[in-house]
């Protein structure tokens, strides 16, 4: 696992490190896809790019408080978000951008760390 850990916030969720078919969250080991709230982690039941959708990214455009940001952790490498699921984030005043998952994981920590709105949707690989 590649370890990326920083000094968040108290309850902040800071990915700690990646790889291996999962991610570490604030100390706790996921196997599989994750969503990464500044708030919460929550396991994401989506396999690869081929499955992403509007729908599975409704936990972020529901959220509260809204997100602003949202990276999108591809998997091993970057991928196309197709243009339906730009236009549903953008409809809620989400940017988005899309990366492989050690980016997007290293790239929320920052974000998150500079006091950012941001959420990730990480693609295990």
């Amino acid at each position: 696992m590649q370890d990326i850990s920083g000094l968040p916030e108290e309850g902040q969720q800071l990915i700690n490190s990646y790889g291996e078919g999962g991610f570490r969250v604030s100390g706790v080991r996921y196997d599989g896809s994750v969503l990464v709230f500044p708030d919460r982690t929550q396991v994401w039941d989506i396999g690869s790019m081929d499955t992403l959708s509007a729908a599975s990214l409704q936990p972020v455009l529901d959220a509260e408080p809204a997100v602003e940001i949202l990276l999108i952790g591809c998997g091993a490498s970057m991928a196309y978000i197709e243009d339906d699921i730009r236009r549903a984030l953008r409809e809620k005043g989400i940017t988005i951008d899309a990366m492989d998952s050690g980016a997007a994981a290293r790239t929320y920590n920052v974000l998150l760390l500079e006091g950012r709105r941001v959420a990730a949707a990480l693609i295990a690989s």
